[in-house]
Formats: C-alpha cells, sequence, structure tokens
C-alpha cells in the first residue's frame, strides 16, 4: 500500500493564492501500511522457518532469513501475524471501499494500459506524479491484494485440513494447498522486491508514508 489521498479531503489553505494543500497519504492508510509491513515480514521468516522443517523443494533457507529460531515457536509467530494481516486486511478493504480509495487508485486498469505504460518505463518515459498509480502499479497492487487473500486461504487449509476440510478439498488437499501457499508468498516476496527498489530509487516517496506528507493542488482539480 502506497499513496492516496483520503475520499474528499477538506483542504488546507497555503499561502499561494487559488491553491491548496491535501494529504497524500491519510493516517489510516499510513498505520494500515506498517501494520501490514510487520505482519508480512514476520510471515515470511517464520514460513521459511516452517519450509525448512519439512522441505517440498530441493533447498532450504538460509537460518538468518528464517525467524522463530525452531519449528514451535515460529508456527506460534506465525499464527499470531497471520491474525494481524488478516484484521489489519479487513480494515484496508472496509476503509479502501468506503472511502472510494480502491475505485479512485486501482481503476480502470487494463491489459493494454499496462502494456503501454510498461513499454514507457522501458524507455524511461514513464511520468512519475505524486499520489498516483499508472497502469503497471495498479495491475501489481491489485495482483498483490489477490495473492494475499490466496495466501490467508491456503494457509487456513493447510493449519486446519479436518476442521476445515471443505476449504482443503477446494484447493486439492494438504499437500497442494502447502505449494500453492508457497507459491502465493514468493509472489508477495517478489513484490516486496520490487516494491522496496523502487522506494530506493525514488526515496522521496518514503518520507511522507511516514508523516502523511502535503500536495499542492490546483482549487479547480479538487
Amino acid at each position: 500500500m502506497t499513496g492516496t489521498q483520503m475520499a474528499n479531503p477538506p483542504p488546507a489553505r497555503s499561502h499561494g493564492k487559488g491553491r491548496a494543500r491535501r494529504v497524500i497519504h491519510p493516517w489510516p492508510l499510513r498505520v494500515m501500511h506498517w501494520l501490514n509491513a510487520v505482519a508480512i515480514v514476520t510471515l515470511i521468516g517464520t514460513g521459511w522457518q516452517i519450509y525448512n522443517a519439512s522441505p517440498f523443494l530441493p533447498f532450504v533457507f538460509p537460518h538468518w532469513a528464517t525467524i522463530g529460531e525452531w519449528l514451535g515457536a515460529a508456527i506460534a509467530w506465525h499464527l499470531a501475524a497471520i491474525w494481524l494481516l488478516m484484521l489489519n486486511g479487513l480494515a484496508y478493504l472496509t476503509w479502501g471501499l468506503a472511502t472510494g480509495h480502491f475505485r479512485r487508485k486501482f481503476w480502470p486498469v487494463s491489459p493494454r494500459s499496462v502494456l503501454r505504460d510498461v513499454w514507457a518505463a522501458v524507455r524511461f518515459r514513464l511520468p512519475h506524479e505524486v499520489g498516483v498509480y499508472n497502469a503497471v502499479q495498479r495491475a501489481l497492487y491489485l495482483g498483490v491484494i489477490a495473492l494475499g487473500l490466496l495466501a490467508v486461504l491456503t494457509g487456513l487449509a493447510v493449519w486446519k485440513p479436518v476442521q476445515l476440510w471443505p476449504l482443503s478439498d477446494l484447493f486439492g488437499g494438504f499437500f497442494i494447498s502447502r505449494v500453492i501457499h508457497f507459491i502465493a508468498m514468493t509472489g508477495i516476496v517478489l513484490f516486496l522486491a520490487v516494491h522496496i527498489l523502487l522506494a530506493a530509487l525514488v526515496p522521496r516517496v518514503v518520507l511522507p508514508m511516514i508523516t502523511g506528507g502535503r500536495l499542492d493542488v490546483s482549487e479547480t482539480h479538487q
């Protein structure tokens, strides 16, 4: 989760005539963003520790990249983090729908617009507007939300395959649920890698996610 503006936020007047300033990242978004960051990092580290206890691929993750030290502790932290992720995710979905955040920031998006912006980015001609998502960003954010939902559902199927057997059967049983869960989390890790890389390349976008930031806008465009 990154830049947005409040739904119809009351602008704060600036000294310039005909100008106003509004928050780039409202405080609910900032709080949910950083809570989500804590939950995701904990889930990834503990998930790798859990995977290492019973790997189904010919590799394991290095110990320094895992969280929990041993299987029991990793499972306990993993379950705590998943509750944080689910509650925070529910709050984000509710807030995003109620304020129009999803409609304004993630829509419309189409394969044609994504390909157009990818081509522009390859030629270094993709403009960056503070608080505005391009088509590639919209597709990525929608995609990672879908991956998060998939990771939660498959995680529940792996956690309680007997009690939640309809969910487990939906994904093809315990083992297939675990594989899909692993793939979904891998997609989230890749998204985070790109997210952090872009933040490093454009560091001016980081501070507003902490302070909220202010954006000068014309009164005629509010």
